[in-house]
């Protein structure tokens, strides 16, 4: 096998590497956006600012901000995922899944971003991040998965931990004297098995 042969895998390691930390230094540069000017109002050419990078550059990267706020909230079900795995019982996990969705405006954003994002690669991410977030719900709730009806519980819990999360963050769940302590007991009564 000849030189050339050896050196372009490396060289396209190389490149891909490289390429993933510009995406990783765009998807931080975006976050800082988003919680500065809040997500619905992030725009490629501030992002491209915040990252350093001529905002024509981030269309190598994102075809628009949907696809950015995609992206985005896949990272936010990733860590939601994370947070739910090790949080005991499914208390412990609406309590984690309520505090991360409480503080992330990028899931409300990308929600909005999904019906004009169909079929883009940032919209299966997301689709397969929400999946493993719910399967992360169902397994620390001890919510079987294995039929439809008890995969529409799981569905169901996370609905009302999102509604209780807009609720929150918007102080609406507190003007209405309610805790989201006492909810989340709530359906962990509800659907406890």
């Amino acid at each position: 096998m000849g030189e050339a042969a050896v050196r372009i895998p490396k060289e396209r390691r190389q490149r891909d590497a490289s390429r993933a930390a510009s995406r990783t230094a765009i998807l931080d540069a975006a976050r800082r956006v988003a919680a500065r000017d809040g997500a619905r109002d992030l725009s490629l050419r501030g992002v491209a600012a915040e990252a350093g990078f001529a905002p024509a550059a981030l269309y190598g990267y994102f075809r628009n901000k949907d696809e950015l706020l995609l992206a985005l909230a896949a990272d936010d079900l990733t860590v939601l995922a994370r947070a739910m795995k090790g949080a005991g019982g499914l208390a412990g996990a609406g309590a984690a899944a309520l505090e991360l969705l409480s503080g992330a405006e990028t899931m409300a954003a990308a929600s909005a971003a999904l019906p004009g994002a169909s079929g883009l690669d940032a919209e299966r991410l997301f689709n397969g991040r929400l999946i493993a977030a719910l399967k992360a719900l169902s397994d620390a709730g001890g919510l079987p998965s294995n039929s439809r009806e008890s995969q529409c519980d799981v569905v169901l819990v996370a609905a009302a931990l999102a509604g209780l999360a807009l609720l929150a963050r918007s102080r609406r769940l507190e003007a209405l004297g309610f805790t989201p302590r006492e909810m989340i007991a709530r359906l962990d009564g509800r659907f406890r098995s």
